[in-house]
């Protein structure tokens, strides 16, 4: 028997895809810097919960091209962690515009990032015989059955007291 699951979200969801593009493989001094200071920005905020990630998860789409998927507690967490002077991100960030500044990132490395604030309603779930992951890891896994068994269903749940979107069209 499949044991199907949902995430337990509640209302907005707040996303970021950020990763880099290794667009010269022998300019290793240039783009190992940027994925390890990645990888550190994750383990600081790992250790720092009220900044506000909630889950992640590393992912490869090419062997050039490589992305976390974030999930945030707020909007405002994330902007505040993207602006904080005492975060590593800030000292990470100014490196990063110093060497594009000076040209030595030019056609080495590129760096990309995409935000999503998704209201309830516009989001819904499905794991079969899955420990939590993505969304599940960030908010909570609950059986399938509290949300629906259709996407439809899910896609329909609103938690207490959220205000339903008007759609218009």
């Amino acid at each position: 028997m499949v044991t199907r699951t949902t995430a337990d979200a509640k209302g907005e969801v707040v996303v970021l895809l950020i990763g880099m593009r290794i667009n010269r493989f022998w300019a290793v001094h240039i783009w190992l810097p940027v994925m390890l200071a990645m990888l550190r920005m994750l383990r600081d905020l790992r250790r720092e919960p009220e900044r506000g990630l909630l889950a992640h998860v590393l992912l490869t789409a090419s062997p050039r091209t490589y992305y976390v998927v974030q999930y945030w507690e707020s909007r405002d967490k994330l902007y505040g962690y993207a602006t904080a002077s005492d975060a590593f991100h800030h000292k990470a960030w100014a490196r990063l515009n110093r060497k594009e500044r000076d040209g030595k990132l030019r056609g080495r490395v590129g760096i990309w990032h995409e935000s999503y604030v998704v209201p309830e309603g516009s989001y819904e779930a499905i794991y079969g015989d899955m420990p939590a992951f993505g969304l599940a890891a960030a908010h909570g896994q609950i059986p399938l059955q509290k949300r629906g068994r259709y996407a439809k269903d899910r896609f329909a749940y609103r938690s207490q007291g959220a205000p339903v979107a008007e759609k218009t069209g």
